[in-house]
């Protein structure tokens, strides 16, 4: 068996795992095709980071590893870690072994990515801010009339 190197990503509450490996273009998430998954919205934005890197996508074979959260979310840290493998992004910046695609390549995607989505690369730290005592939400509390 031929050990994988996994890229990361989360967004809200979904994380996800993506494998990448020399390949004719099969991407899929969660075992399904990418273009099979049901929601459009969701599709579209997977299909983004795809469409940036254009012919190189024939070149290789993404699986991709996502839960948690709901499908906008699990389809935002799905592109992140599409992204992240294509371009070979960990964080500690050390040179990925075995990757499909050579070095230049990988300079020029991530240049084309970022100008494409900035957070496709860093990430999108946003989360929902927690419930406080006092009223029905994070910020929300009871109107007072001072009469």
């Amino acid at each position: 068996m031929v050990k994988l190197e996994s890229y990361y990503a989360s967004r809200k509450t979904a994380r996800a795992h993506a494998y990448i490996t020399k390949g004719v273009g099969r991407v899929r998430i969660n075992n399904i095709p990418v273009e099979m998954v049901q929601q459009e919205v969701a599709r579209e934005i997977m299909l983004g980071p795809l469409e940036v890197a254009g012919d190189l996508r024939n070149k290789i074979d993404l699986s991709v590893k996502v839960k948690g959260g709901g499908f906008v979310g699990q389809s935002y840290a799905s592109a992140i870690a599409i992204s992240r493998a294509m371009t070979g992004w960990t964080k500690s910046r050390k040179e990925p072994k075995d990757h499909p695609l050579t070095r230049t390549v990988r300079e020029d995607l991530r240049k084309r990515l970022s100008e494409f989505d900035k957070h496709l690369l860093s990430g999108d730290d946003r989360r929902k801010e927690p419930k406080k005592f006092g009223g029905p939400g994070a910020r929300r509390r009871k109107q007072k009339s001072y009469r």
